[in-house]
């Protein structure tokens, strides 16, 4: 029987300013060939796992309809560390950055085939693995396996652009066009920082939740072109 496919996403804040290195700084705000803002810099740490880490991790099974959230710790460090049920279909998992990148890793080595994505291959993906290495975690699957074959990993950026013969619109455009409900009503990814600064964590993980399933979602109506795509390998 073949292993059961899963979406992933992922949501980043960026590292303190000040507690960053003074030459890992002054790189950032001088690597640019024109002038940018300090504050410019900093909004944009979230997007590098050399200058951001992940705070949630998003998954849905598309065939099962069920999903989990792996999300930062708010608070409570004295409770054990474990999955627990959120609603009837969903499941939670609350620990440190390496905890929950560490029962990730673990989750998808077990039971799972297909990994999908929305922009993970040059995002998601080596957000994942990076911040793991940095961390002294070893990833347990790979988001960089051959490009053109989508049986290890489907990212559907690269299927809605054709590999990139054509422009890329974004994961709640291609959602609106399938009637998929919209993951971005409430909050994008631009929000996220701005959120965690107020301790929204928990709004935070109900998007990034919604985020992945809308990638599930995505996945079934565009299995059609994935598998016509396939059979020319």
């Amino acid at each position: 029987m073949s292993l059961s496919p899963l979406a992933i996403d992922i949501e980043t804040v960026g590292l303190e300013w000040e507690d960053m290195d003074e030459e890992v700084r002054n790189y950032l705000l001088n690597r640019g060939k024109k002038d940018v803002t300090k504050k410019e810099v900093i909004n944009r740490l979230p997007l590098s796992p050399g200058t951001g880490r992940i705070i949630s991790i998003g998954m849905w099974r598309p065939e099962e309809e069920k999903g989990g959230v792996l999300l930062e710790k708010s608070g409570d460090g004295d409770k054990p560390v474990e999955w627990a049920e959120l609603s009837e279909e969903t499941m939670i998992y609350r620990g440190s950055e390496s905890e929950i990148l560490t029962e990730f890793w673990r989750y998808i080595s077990q039971g799972v085939g297909r990994l999908i994505t929305f922009n993970g291959r040059s995002f998601d993906g080596p957000f994942l693995m990076l911040r793991s290495a940095l961390l002294g975690i070893e990833p347990t699957r790979s988001f960089s396996p051959y490009r053109y074959s989508f049986s290890r990993h489907c990212d559907l950026a690269e299927v809605v652009s054709f590999f990139g013969a054509r422009r890329l619109e974004s994961l709640d455009f291609w959602c609106r066009q399938a009637g998929i409900e919209p993951p971005k009503t409430e909050m994008d990814g631009s929000d996220v920082d701005a959120a965690y600064r107020e301790g929204k964590i928990e709004k935070i993980g109900e998007y990034n939740l919604r985020d992945a399933r809308a990638t599930a979602e995505l996945f079934n109506v565009l299995k059609p072109v994935i598998d016509s795509m396939q059979k020319e390998l």
